[in-house]
Protein backbone atom coordinates (compact mmCIF):
# COMPACT_ATOMS: atom_id res chain seq x y z
CA UNK A 1 0.00 0.00 0.00
CA UNK A 2 1.20 3.36 -1.08
CA UNK A 3 1.71 6.19 1.19
CA UNK A 4 -1.05 8.54 -0.54
CA UNK A 5 -3.35 5.44 -0.03
CA UNK A 6 -2.48 4.71 3.63
CA UNK A 7 -2.68 8.25 4.76
CA UNK A 8 -6.73 7.71 2.98
CA UNK A 9 -7.25 5.15 4.67
CA UNK A 10 -6.27 6.93 8.08
CA UNK A 11 -8.35 9.84 6.92
CA UNK A 12 -11.49 7.58 6.60
CA UNK A 13 -11.07 6.22 9.84
CA UNK A 14 -10.82 9.22 11.62
CA UNK A 15 -13.68 10.62 9.84
CA UNK A 16 -15.67 7.25 10.60
CA UNK A 17 -14.35 7.95 14.67
CA UNK A 18 -16.02 11.32 14.28
CA UNK A 19 -19.58 9.94 13.08
CA UNK A 20 -19.31 7.43 15.69
CA UNK A 21 -18.98 9.66 18.30
CA UNK A 22 -21.50 12.52 17.22
CA UNK A 23 -23.60 8.91 17.22
CA UNK A 24 -22.93 7.89 20.34
CA UNK A 25 -23.95 11.54 21.77
CA UNK A 26 -27.06 11.86 19.86
CA UNK A 27 -28.15 8.33 21.37
CA UNK A 28 -26.77 9.16 24.57
CA UNK A 29 -28.64 8.48 28.31
CA UNK A 30 -27.96 11.82 30.33
CA UNK A 31 -28.13 8.90 32.98
CA UNK A 32 -25.60 7.14 31.88
CA UNK A 33 -22.46 9.31 31.16
CA UNK A 34 -19.76 6.22 32.09
CA UNK A 35 -21.33 4.39 29.29
CA UNK A 36 -21.26 7.08 26.41
CA UNK A 37 -17.61 7.93 27.77
CA UNK A 38 -17.09 4.07 27.70
CA UNK A 39 -18.43 3.62 24.12
CA UNK A 40 -16.74 7.26 22.59
CA UNK A 41 -13.09 5.61 24.43
CA UNK A 42 -13.37 2.40 22.71
CA UNK A 43 -14.22 4.50 19.05
CA UNK A 44 -10.94 6.76 19.71
CA UNK A 45 -8.90 3.88 19.91
CA UNK A 46 -10.19 1.92 16.90
CA UNK A 47 -9.71 5.35 14.87
CA UNK A 48 -6.07 5.89 15.73
CA UNK A 49 -3.40 4.59 13.67
CA UNK A 50 -2.11 1.58 15.55
CA UNK A 51 -5.79 0.53 18.10
CA UNK A 52 -3.46 -2.82 18.99
CA UNK A 53 -0.81 -0.17 20.74
CA UNK A 54 -3.25 2.68 21.59
CA UNK A 55 -5.28 2.86 25.26
CA UNK A 56 -7.41 5.88 26.12
CA UNK A 57 -8.83 7.53 29.00
CA UNK A 58 -11.48 9.95 29.31
CA UNK A 59 -12.11 11.75 32.53
CA UNK A 60 -14.85 14.11 33.14
CA UNK A 61 -15.74 15.34 36.98
CA UNK A 62 -16.29 12.08 38.84
CA UNK A 63 -16.27 9.81 35.64
CA UNK A 64 -13.24 7.57 34.62
CA UNK A 65 -13.27 5.41 32.04
CA UNK A 66 -10.38 3.71 30.11
CA UNK A 67 -9.73 1.11 27.18
CA UNK A 68 -6.59 -1.00 29.25
CA UNK A 69 -3.79 -0.77 30.66
CA UNK A 70 -1.21 1.89 30.76
CA UNK A 71 2.51 1.00 29.72
CA UNK A 72 4.07 4.37 28.99
CA UNK A 73 4.27 8.05 29.41
CA UNK A 74 3.87 9.05 25.73
CA UNK A 75 0.38 10.64 25.14
CA UNK A 76 -1.72 12.91 22.99
CA UNK A 77 -4.44 15.14 25.30
CA UNK A 78 -7.26 17.53 24.94
CA UNK A 79 -9.63 19.12 27.45
CA UNK A 80 -13.15 19.04 28.17
CA UNK A 81 -14.86 22.41 28.99
CA UNK A 82 -18.01 22.34 30.04
CA UNK A 83 -19.81 26.17 29.93
CA UNK A 84 -16.41 27.11 28.99
CA UNK A 85 -14.54 25.35 32.59
CA UNK A 86 -12.13 23.26 32.42
CA UNK A 87 -14.09 19.95 33.56
CA UNK A 88 -11.78 16.81 32.32
CA UNK A 89 -9.51 15.74 29.66
CA UNK A 90 -8.79 12.76 26.66
CA UNK A 91 -5.40 11.36 26.57
CA UNK A 92 -4.82 8.78 24.00
CA UNK A 93 -1.44 6.44 24.81
CA UNK A 94 1.06 4.70 22.71
CA UNK A 95 2.22 1.44 24.70
CA UNK A 96 4.74 0.93 22.36
CA UNK A 97 7.58 3.29 22.02
CA UNK A 98 8.89 2.41 18.58
CA UNK A 99 5.67 4.00 17.54
CA UNK A 100 4.50 7.49 16.74
CA UNK A 101 1.13 9.12 16.40
CA UNK A 102 0.01 10.97 13.28
CA UNK A 103 0.01 14.75 13.09
CA UNK A 104 -4.00 14.39 12.16
CA UNK A 105 -4.27 12.43 15.98
CA UNK A 106 -4.09 15.36 18.05
CA UNK A 107 -7.11 17.51 16.03
CA UNK A 108 -9.38 14.42 16.30
CA UNK A 109 -9.12 14.15 20.05
CA UNK A 110 -9.37 18.10 19.89
CA UNK A 111 -12.70 17.81 17.94
CA UNK A 112 -14.14 15.18 20.23
CA UNK A 113 -13.29 16.99 23.23
CA UNK A 114 -14.98 19.72 22.13
CA UNK A 115 -18.15 17.37 20.88
CA UNK A 116 -18.55 16.12 24.25
CA UNK A 117 -17.81 19.37 26.07
CA UNK A 118 -20.71 20.47 23.54
CA UNK A 119 -23.00 17.65 24.39
CA UNK A 120 -22.35 18.08 28.69
CA UNK A 121 -23.26 22.13 28.14
CA UNK A 122 -26.93 21.00 26.47
CA UNK A 123 -27.34 18.14 29.49
CA UNK A 124 -26.47 20.36 31.99
CA UNK A 125 -29.08 23.12 30.21
CA UNK A 126 -31.92 20.70 29.80
CA UNK A 127 -31.06 19.46 33.47
CA UNK A 128 -31.40 23.57 35.24
CA UNK A 129 -34.22 24.15 32.75
CA UNK A 130 -36.16 21.54 34.17
CA UNK A 131 -34.91 22.21 38.03
CA UNK A 132 -36.06 25.30 37.64
CA UNK A 133 -39.87 24.49 36.40
CA UNK A 134 -40.01 22.23 39.05
CA UNK A 135 -39.44 25.07 41.22
CA UNK A 136 -41.36 27.53 39.53
CA UNK A 137 -44.71 24.86 39.48
CA UNK A 138 -43.81 23.67 43.34
CA UNK A 139 -43.72 27.92 44.35
CA UNK A 140 -47.17 28.03 42.42
CA UNK A 141 -48.77 25.31 44.43
CA UNK A 142 -47.47 27.03 47.29
CA UNK A 143 -49.04 30.42 46.62
CA UNK A 144 -52.41 28.76 45.53
CA UNK A 145 -52.73 26.71 48.46
CA UNK A 146 -51.69 30.05 50.48
CA UNK A 147 -54.11 32.25 48.61
CA UNK A 148 -56.56 29.22 49.94
CA UNK A 149 -55.27 29.17 53.25
CA UNK A 150 -55.54 32.97 54.08
CA UNK A 151 -59.29 32.69 53.00
CA UNK A 152 -60.19 29.85 55.36
CA UNK A 153 -58.05 31.10 58.15
CA UNK A 154 -59.88 34.52 57.92
CA UNK A 155 -63.15 32.81 57.54
CA UNK A 156 -62.48 30.83 61.16
CA UNK A 157 -61.22 33.82 62.74
CA UNK A 158 -64.49 35.65 63.54
CA UNK A 159 -66.91 32.60 64.61
CA UNK A 160 -63.93 31.43 67.06
CA UNK A 161 -63.55 34.93 68.43
CA UNK A 162 -67.11 34.63 68.68
CA UNK A 163 -67.01 30.68 70.26
CA UNK A 164 -64.19 31.92 72.51
CA UNK A 165 -65.99 35.07 73.62
CA UNK A 166 -69.41 33.65 74.49
CA UNK A 167 -67.75 30.58 76.37
CA UNK A 168 -66.04 32.97 78.76
CA UNK A 169 -69.23 34.62 79.39
CA UNK A 170 -71.34 31.72 80.65
CA UNK A 171 -68.46 30.54 82.60
CA UNK A 172 -68.88 33.62 84.71
CA UNK A 173 -72.65 32.97 84.33
CA UNK A 174 -72.39 29.16 85.59
CA UNK A 175 -69.67 30.07 88.80
CA UNK A 176 -71.74 27.51 90.84
CA UNK A 177 -72.25 24.84 88.32
CA UNK A 178 -69.32 22.71 89.13
CA UNK A 179 -70.06 20.06 86.00
CA UNK A 180 -71.20 23.05 83.01
CA UNK A 181 -68.01 24.98 83.98
CA UNK A 182 -65.69 22.23 83.11
CA UNK A 183 -67.36 21.33 79.54
CA UNK A 184 -66.37 25.02 79.11
CA UNK A 185 -63.59 25.22 79.62
CA UNK A 186 -63.06 22.00 77.75
CA UNK A 187 -64.87 24.50 75.15
CA UNK A 188 -62.35 27.35 75.62
CA UNK A 189 -58.71 25.24 75.61
CA UNK A 190 -60.27 23.55 72.24
CA UNK A 191 -60.82 27.05 71.22
CA UNK A 192 -57.74 28.80 71.37
CA UNK A 193 -55.97 25.81 70.46
CA UNK A 194 -58.12 26.13 67.35
CA UNK A 195 -57.53 30.27 67.26
CA UNK A 196 -53.45 28.57 67.48
CA UNK A 197 -53.96 26.71 64.24
CA UNK A 198 -55.44 29.52 62.22
CA UNK A 199 -52.52 32.15 63.40
CA UNK A 200 -50.12 29.59 62.00
CA UNK A 201 -52.15 29.44 59.22
CA UNK A 202 -51.94 33.05 58.40
CA UNK A 203 -48.42 33.25 59.19
CA UNK A 204 -48.30 30.58 56.18
CA UNK A 205 -50.61 32.89 53.81
CA UNK A 206 -48.46 35.64 55.19
CA UNK A 207 -51.14 37.29 56.36
CA UNK A 208 -49.72 38.35 59.91
CA UNK A 209 -48.73 42.14 60.84
CA UNK A 210 -44.93 42.53 60.81
CA UNK A 211 -42.67 44.89 62.89
CA UNK A 212 -38.96 44.53 60.75
CA UNK A 213 -36.44 46.78 62.31
CA UNK A 214 -32.32 46.37 61.51
CA UNK A 215 -31.17 44.72 63.92
CA UNK A 216 -27.72 42.52 64.65
CA UNK A 217 -29.03 38.99 64.07
CA UNK A 218 -26.17 37.09 65.86
CA UNK A 219 -27.30 37.85 69.73
CA UNK A 220 -30.81 36.78 68.76
CA UNK A 221 -29.46 33.31 67.12
CA UNK A 222 -27.13 32.80 70.27
CA UNK A 223 -30.27 33.64 72.84
CA UNK A 224 -32.93 31.14 71.00
CA UNK A 225 -30.24 28.53 70.41
CA UNK A 226 -29.41 28.57 74.55
CA UNK A 227 -33.12 28.44 75.47
CA UNK A 228 -32.99 25.61 73.10
CA UNK A 229 -30.04 23.79 75.23
CA UNK A 230 -32.36 21.70 77.76
CA UNK A 231 -34.27 20.52 74.54
CA UNK A 232 -31.41 19.58 73.32
CA UNK A 233 -29.99 17.71 76.60
CA UNK A 234 -33.69 16.33 77.02
CA UNK A 235 -33.50 14.39 73.86
CA UNK A 236 -29.78 13.45 74.01
CA UNK A 237 -29.23 15.41 70.84
CA UNK A 238 -25.32 17.33 70.38
CA UNK A 239 -25.34 20.16 68.48
CA UNK A 240 -23.10 23.26 67.42
CA UNK A 241 -22.80 26.93 65.76
CA UNK A 242 -20.85 27.94 63.72
CA UNK A 243 -21.67 32.16 63.17
CA UNK A 244 -19.57 33.18 60.62
CA UNK A 245 -19.31 36.81 61.87
CA UNK A 246 -20.03 38.61 65.06
CA UNK A 247 -22.58 40.77 63.05
CA UNK A 248 -24.87 40.19 60.84
CA UNK A 249 -27.22 43.30 60.55
CA UNK A 250 -30.64 42.52 58.52
CA UNK A 251 -34.01 43.57 58.29
CA UNK A 252 -36.39 41.38 60.01
CA UNK A 253 -39.23 41.04 62.38
CA UNK A 254 -37.05 39.40 65.43
CA UNK A 255 -40.03 37.59 66.61
CA UNK A 256 -40.23 35.68 63.22
CA UNK A 257 -36.81 35.15 62.72
CA UNK A 258 -37.14 33.46 66.84
CA UNK A 259 -39.83 31.49 64.93
CA UNK A 260 -37.88 30.38 61.92
CA UNK A 261 -34.89 29.31 64.45
CA UNK A 262 -37.29 27.83 66.71
CA UNK A 263 -38.96 25.33 64.59
CA UNK A 264 -36.10 24.48 62.13
CA UNK A 265 -34.13 23.31 65.41
CA UNK A 266 -36.95 21.54 67.10
CA UNK A 267 -37.83 19.70 63.74
CA UNK A 268 -34.28 19.07 63.42
CA UNK A 269 -33.97 17.46 66.77
CA UNK A 270 -36.99 15.53 66.49
CA UNK A 271 -35.64 13.55 63.61
CA UNK A 272 -32.23 13.21 65.06
CA UNK A 273 -30.92 9.76 66.85
CA UNK A 274 -29.67 9.23 70.33
CA UNK A 275 -26.21 11.33 69.94
CA UNK A 276 -26.90 12.51 66.45
CA UNK A 277 -25.31 15.98 66.05
CA UNK A 278 -27.20 19.05 64.71
CA UNK A 279 -25.35 21.78 63.22
CA UNK A 280 -26.71 25.73 62.89
CA UNK A 281 -24.45 27.46 60.70
CA UNK A 282 -24.82 31.13 59.54
CA UNK A 283 -23.28 33.04 57.43
CA UNK A 284 -22.94 36.20 55.10
CA UNK A 285 -22.05 37.71 51.84
CA UNK A 286 -22.89 41.25 50.27
CA UNK A 287 -26.61 41.00 49.43
CA UNK A 288 -27.85 37.92 51.98
CA UNK A 289 -27.20 36.65 55.41
CA UNK A 290 -27.80 32.72 55.15
CA UNK A 291 -28.88 30.55 57.80
CA UNK A 292 -28.57 26.20 57.49
CA UNK A 293 -29.93 23.78 59.95
CA UNK A 294 -28.37 20.51 59.36
CA UNK A 295 -29.58 17.13 61.01
CA UNK A 296 -28.26 13.31 60.94
CA UNK A 297 -31.93 11.85 60.83
CA UNK A 298 -33.60 9.56 57.73
CA UNK A 299 -33.41 12.78 55.16
CA UNK A 300 -36.63 13.13 53.45
CA UNK A 301 -38.92 10.98 50.83
CA UNK A 302 -39.46 12.27 47.47
CA UNK A 303 -43.13 13.00 48.53
CA UNK A 304 -41.22 14.81 51.34
CA UNK A 305 -39.15 16.92 49.36
CA UNK A 306 -42.14 17.93 47.24
CA UNK A 307 -44.36 18.67 50.23
CA UNK A 308 -42.50 19.50 53.13
CA UNK A 309 -43.61 22.99 53.24
CA UNK A 310 -47.28 22.73 52.65
CA UNK A 311 -49.53 23.13 55.64
CA UNK A 312 -50.68 19.73 57.38
CA UNK A 313 -48.44 17.98 55.70
CA UNK A 314 -45.91 15.60 57.99
CA UNK A 315 -44.34 12.48 58.36
CA UNK A 316 -44.15 12.51 61.79
CA UNK A 317 -46.74 9.95 63.83
CA UNK A 318 -50.42 10.83 64.49
CA UNK A 319 -50.45 13.30 67.74
CA UNK A 320 -46.79 14.74 67.01
CA UNK A 321 -47.21 17.68 65.36
CA UNK A 322 -50.05 19.64 63.09
CA UNK A 323 -47.57 19.55 60.17
CA UNK A 324 -47.77 23.43 60.71
CA UNK A 325 -44.49 24.41 61.50
CA UNK A 326 -42.55 24.44 58.39
CA UNK A 327 -45.05 26.30 56.73
CA UNK A 328 -45.35 28.95 58.93
CA UNK A 329 -41.47 29.34 58.55
CA UNK A 330 -41.89 29.17 54.50
CA UNK A 331 -44.75 31.80 55.02
CA UNK A 332 -42.30 34.23 57.23
CA UNK A 333 -39.64 33.77 55.25
CA UNK A 334 -41.53 34.60 52.12
CA UNK A 335 -43.30 37.95 53.63
CA UNK A 336 -39.55 38.83 54.04
CA UNK A 337 -38.48 38.44 50.22
CA UNK A 338 -36.66 34.93 51.41
CA UNK A 339 -36.29 31.93 50.00
CA UNK A 340 -36.27 28.42 52.17
CA UNK A 341 -35.06 25.11 50.48
CA UNK A 342 -34.67 21.41 52.11
CA UNK A 343 -32.68 18.81 50.81
CA UNK A 344 -31.17 15.43 51.99
CA UNK A 345 -27.24 15.67 52.56
CA UNK A 346 -25.28 13.08 50.63
CA UNK A 347 -24.60 10.98 53.67
CA UNK A 348 -27.32 10.96 56.02
CA UNK A 349 -30.42 13.60 57.40
CA UNK A 350 -31.68 16.51 55.98
CA UNK A 351 -30.51 20.10 55.36
CA UNK A 352 -32.99 23.53 55.44
CA UNK A 353 -31.31 26.94 54.07
CA UNK A 354 -32.97 30.02 54.53
CA UNK A 355 -32.01 32.98 52.77
CA UNK A 356 -32.92 36.14 53.86
CA UNK A 357 -32.33 39.40 51.87
CA UNK A 358 -29.97 42.21 53.85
Amino acid sequence: MNSVEAALKERIKELTCLYEVSSILVDADPKEHLQTFQAIADSIKIGFQYPEATEVVIKQGDYKVATGTILTDKYLATKIKVFDEFDGFIKVYLNDESLDFLTEEQPLIDNIGIKIGDYLDRVASKQNAARLRQQMEHADRLAIIGELTAGIAHELNTPLANILGFAELLKDDLEENTAAGADLDKIIKNAIFSREVVKKLMFFSRAMPQEKTLVNIVPQVKEAINLLDATFRKENVRYSVDIEDEEMLLHVDTVQLTQILFNLTINAIYFSPPDGLVQIRVSQDAKNIYLEIFDEGPGLSEEGLEKVFQPFFTTKPTGSGAGLGLSVVHGIVTSHNGSISAKNNETKGAVFKVSLPK
